[in-house]
């Protein structure tokens, strides 16, 4: 990309010790990387946040191509606010890469961005480049260098559950003029969340830095308006282990709410890339905890259509499911009185 090597070219002359004066050569930085959103159509509107992508345009770097970036990053984002979003949305765009000896820069500056004395737009795209390096930080426990991993777990973790935490998430019955902007937040969030559950290395910091607990205050939104994220609560937790869950007040109607939530929004839940991978466990987790589901929630599952089209142990579960559901629900008809709405 023509551009970024000019902006790279431009840093490396305003950071040179042959430039007294770097003021002039940063100026033009700027004006050049606005234009490089522009040049890819990319849009650095902080409503967007959670969708600019330099990838799609068919783009391809070397992670060393992009340290002169977090490098800028670390120089500037304490005195231009605007500047340091626009690079962690590039390093967000363009999945996050750099090399491993700049990857403690990165971190630092991350959790910085994240900081109680920084804007909210700067919060969300440092959430961002976390978000879109979830796979890298899924595999920490497998990095030899203790004192990234150190950093990750004591420092970037709390840091950003606490840009979820700032401000309530919003619902479409809010006035907020675009409430869905936070829905965005949560998934990127919870796409986090959901990855490093993968991993049981990451359980206990999942469970004891207070994600779980945070997820567990998700659920009911997520039933009374399903989106995307109702996929990755009830992922997230059918993969901790049930005795680190009990530390927890997980009660069996916040566990059934998790578990049938997904289902109500199965349009949206095939969009999911992960939702191949856990429904499986998804709709055994829902046969576990159907036991107390009322009428309407069992009907609901028997006319869901959220069945993959190949035919495979994917579809058997949704079908197994399906079939269980409908075995109570004719219990219940039967019993007489012990059915509710």
């Amino acid at each position: 990309m023509q551009n970024l090597e000019m902006c790279s070219k431009i840093y490396s002359r305003a950071r040179s010790s042959e430039q007294n004066d770097p003021s002039v050569s940063l100026a033009a930085l700027r004006k050049a990387l606005h234009f490089t959103f522009t040049a890819a159509n990319v849009s650095r509107d902080p409503a967007e946040v959670w969708h600019s992508d330099f990838r799609r345009m068919g783009y391809s770097h070397s992670p060393e191509d992009f340290d002169w970036l977090v490098d800028y990053l670390d120089y500037i984002y304490s005195d231009d606010h605007e500047v340091a979003y626009d690079i962690l949305l590039l390093l967000a765009s363009f999945g996050v890469r750099c090399s491993p000896a700049k990857q403690h820069l990165l971190v630092e500056s991350l959790v910085a961005c994240m900081g109680s004395t920084m804007p909210e737009h700067l919060h969300h795209a440092a959430l961002r480049v976390a978000c879109n390096a979830r796979e890298q930080i899924t595999s920490i426990d497998v990095i030899n260098d203790a004192r990234l991993r150190d950093m990750v777990l004591t420092k970037l973790f709390p840091a950003i559950l606490t840009v979820v935490c700032l401000r309530p998430r919003a619902t479409p019955a809010d006035d907020d003029p675009d409430p869905f902007f936070y829905e965005g937040r949560d998934l990127c969030y919870l796409e986090l969340a959901f990855a490093l559950a993968r991993n049981p290395d990451w359980h206990p910091h999942l469970c004891g830095d207070r994600h779980i607990d945070w997820c567990i205050s998700m659920i009911a939104e997520s039933c009374e308006f399903p989106t995307s994220c109702a996929f990755y609560i009830a992922g997230i937790l059918l993969r901790i282990a049930p005795e680190q869950l009990s530390v927890t007040s997980l009660t069996e109607k916040q566990w059934w709410d998790a578990m049938r939530s997904p289902w109500l929004c199965d349009s949206i839940l095939l969009e999911a890339p992960d939702y191949y991978e856990l429904l499986p466990d998804l709709a055994e987790g829902t046969k576990k905890h159907m036991q107390i589901a009322p009428k309407s929630d069992l009907e609901e599952l028997i006319k869901n259509r959220g069945d993959p089209e190949q035919e495979d142990g994917t579809t058997i579960a949704v079908r197994e499911l399906r079939t269980v559901a409908s075995d109570m629900l004719e219990k219940l008809v039967d019993g007489k009185g012990v059915i509710s709405a």
